[in-house]
């Protein structure tokens, strides 16, 4: 288990908060006044990058430089898993499989299907690292029930065992280029059809079912797993409240009864799925109340100017200073472990490392 910190390497400017749950967007492809004000404020603790913030590896490197000088601590993040969800495709990053094709890998030669995963995960942490990236939110642990078409070749297999394998490989790749993991969507996302940034999906199995299939990985690797991401799923027969927002399936059953103790993120609050909650805020405090350690709030800096950031940024204020949240120094920490550890290999020198060379041939 990664760990570093101490709570008071927080926020270079001083404040009584000691918690920075928010990740937020930025609009372009460089900072602005507003995006620096966003940045600078206490109760932010990370930036997720997009494609529209992505122009060249110079342009990228320029603009998490930026991100640093504002505030060193801040956690750098972007959706890059490979196949069709990666957001930096061009000048010189590798096209990275989907992990589906690792899967059908594992069918033809086990083995080399887990030395594949790792040489992977090593291509994804170390290009982005190059570039200033901090955290990418990988592995994908739903299965591949055949039904849900926002995860689909996403997922590794339908087997649990599988996944579970293919992803530890992964995550041991993304651990020798010094970057820190991401298990979602927990407890699963695979078995439903409908795509939770368009609707609320509602998954009818039982408890047992659930912990005995889709919840399985995160059972595996809870000794591996620095971060899980829950789904915007409602899973009835265990809770009236998606998983996200879910005392129960947080601390109750991911911490309590599984074990795991890394940071826990919410989905993109901006998310359908996630409008059950109500308001932005109302979802934020939820989320936190339920044992998120950090809220995502995503492509709302396109919007009015970024208005649902400022407001959700000052309805945090508020909320603090009302005692309808608590500030969490447990969960600062766990944002601060996120952070690498080692210094990035610049790109140049990573182009010649021979680790890296062996990683792309075994790649499928």
């Amino acid at each position: 288990m990664r760990m570093r910190t101490d709570p008071s390497q927080g926020p270079s400017s001083g404040h009584s908060f000691g918690h920075s749950p928010l990740v937020l967007d930025i609009a372009g492809t460089r900072l602005d006044a507003a995006d620096r004000r966003r940045l600078e404020h206490p109760l932010t603790g990370g930036l997720i990058l997009f494609s529209r913030n992505w122009v060249d590896r110079a342009q990228l490197t320029a603009l998490t430089t930026e991100v640093k000088a504002i505030r060193p601590d801040l956690l750098v993040c972007v959706d890059h898993e490979g196949g069709r969800v990666q957001r930096f495709r061009s000048d010189g990053f590798t096209h990275l499989p989907a992990m589906a094709v690792l899967g059908e890998a594992w069918m033809r030669d086990a083995m080399a299907a887990t030395n594949a995963a790792t040489a992977a995960g090593y291509v994804l942490g170390a290009e982005l690292r190059a570039c200033g990236v901090d955290l990418s939110f990988t592995p994908v642990l739903d299965l591949d029930h055949g039904r849900s078409s926002v995860i689909g070749d996403r997922a590794f297999h339908r087997d649990p065992r599988v996944a579970s394998l293919l992803a530890k490989s992964l995550m041991h790749g993304l651990l020798q280029a010094g970057m820190a993991n991401c298990g979602k969507h927990f407890p699963g996302h695979g078995h439903v059809a409908a795509d939770s940034h368009l609707a609320l999906p509602v998954d009818k199995r039982s408890l047992k079912a659930i912990l005995a299939d889709d919840a399985k990985p995160y059972e595996w690797l809870s000794t591996s797993l620095d971060s899980v991401m829950p789904a915007h799923v409602v899973y009835p027969k265990v809770d009236a409240a998606p998983a996200g927002f879910s005392e129960r399936w947080l601390r109750h059953i991911l911490r309590g009864d599984l074990g795991f103790t890394g940071a826990i993120f919410s989905d993109d609050l901006s998310m359908a799925g996630a409008r059950v909650a109500g308001s932005t805020l109302d979802g934020a405090l939820a989320a936190l109340g339920a044992g998120c350690d950090l809220v995502l709030l995503c492509n709302q800096s396109l919007v009015d100017g970024g208005a649902a950031l400022d407001g959700l940024l000052a309805g945090l204020v508020a909320a603090g200073e009302a005692g309808r949240w608590m500030p969490d120094g447990d969960s600062e920490a766990r944002r601060l472990d996120l952070l690498p550890l080692t210094p990035p290999l610049p790109w140049d020198e990573l182009m010649h490392e021979p680790a890296y060379q062996h990683a792309l041939e075994l790649l499928p």
